[in-house]
């Protein structure tokens, strides 16, 4: 979320297996984008980027940045989804316009990148809503997604129970992602916001396989507190 290329190349180097890059509830724009992908450049972490909408301006941008995937927020019907995965591939299974880019090594390797690439893409889709729920095998049936992020805060606002996330109505919710998923075998994620391992590995052992492990920002913040003796 604070969108500096250091703090990024810090995170990358720690072994996570991916990290993301928040443009939906941040300012960062594509400049920063792509000196983030510069920064973590060899250290085997794989680069995701969380857009702001279902744009595909935006995704391919970020994708001939470097990016390895995408997560695309308030995916709520097949027809979003589709777009979702669309706006991501090269023709003929999208709509990916083709470019010598960063991503390509500037056209040095545009054949090998464009031959392989729709296999290696990621597409992430968030189900963040009451709506989302009700459409959730629609939604799953949908070819080229590869997972499933689930988004607790905005699905308990949209019932009318905000950050209410252990509420009954939320909790449910949450189940029916969670068991849809299942049904159509695509992996579930969810955002461990605190920093803190055992609810990971809880989530893990519910069946979890798409993880983000916390924030930046909440490292920091954690660390700050740690060494003032406030935690």
């Amino acid at each position: 979320m604070i969108g500096h290329p250091t703090v990024a190349e810090l995170m990358a180097s720690e072994g996570f297996d991916w990290i993301a890059v928040d443009m939906e509830h941040t300012s960062i724009e594509i400049r920063q984008f792509h000196e983030i992908a510069l920064a973590i450049k060899g250290t085997g972490c794989d680069l995701l980027a969380r857009l702001p909408s279902c744009d595909p301006v935006q995704a391919k941008k970020v994708l001939d940045a470097g990016a390895s995937g995408i997560i695309v927020p308030l995916i709520n019907t097949k027809e979003e989804a589709q777009r979702a995965v669309a706006m991501a591939m090269f023709p003929p299974e999208g709509f990916r316009g083709a470019a010598f880019s960063r991503a390509s090594n500037f056209g040095r390797n545009f054949a090998g990148y464009y031959k392989d690439y729709n296999r290696s893409l990621l597409v992430v889709v968030m189900m963040e809503h009451i709506k989302a729920v009700e459409n959730a095998d629609a939604i799953l049936e949908t070819p080229g997604i590869d997972a499933v992020f689930i988004g607790p805060y905005d699905l308990s606002a949209s019932i009318g129970r905000p950050g209410e996330l252990n509420h009954p109505e939320t909790q449910k919710a949450i189940t029916q992602i969670f068991d849809a998923c299942r049904r159509h075998n695509v992996p579930a994620g969810i955002h461990v916001v605190s920093a803190n391992r055992t609810e990971v590995e809880q989530r893990i052992a519910q069946g979890y396989r798409f993880i983000a492990c916390s924030l930046d920002i909440e490292f920091i913040i954690q660390g700050c507190r740690h060494i003032l003796g406030k935690t």
